[in-house]
């Protein structure tokens, strides 16, 4: 399995996932932002966790892998 790439966290900009962290941890129902350049930690993933507005960032590097959520479970709910 190839490492969560900068081509891979492209395609998933605009839309909710959860992100796979490698140590384990899940980052639950996010909607990724931008794809950041830092020049000390590298590539940063911004993300807005749902229902919240205010924005973070994780480094790319710390991602496995993130997994794309269907929006119709969303709204059946509401």
């Amino acid at each position: 399995m190839e490492s969560f790439s900068l081509n891979s966290a492209k395609s998933y900009l605009g839309k909710h996932v959860n992100l796979h962290l490698k140590d384990g941890a899940v980052v639950v129902n996010v909607k990724l932002m931008k794809v950041r350049k830092a020049i000390v930690k590298g590539n940063l993933r911004e993300y807005v966790p749902y229902g919240n507005r205010k924005v973070a960032q994780i480094p790319l590097h710390h991602i496995a892998w993130a997994e794309l959520l269907s929006l119709c479970l969303f709204e059946a709910a509401g």
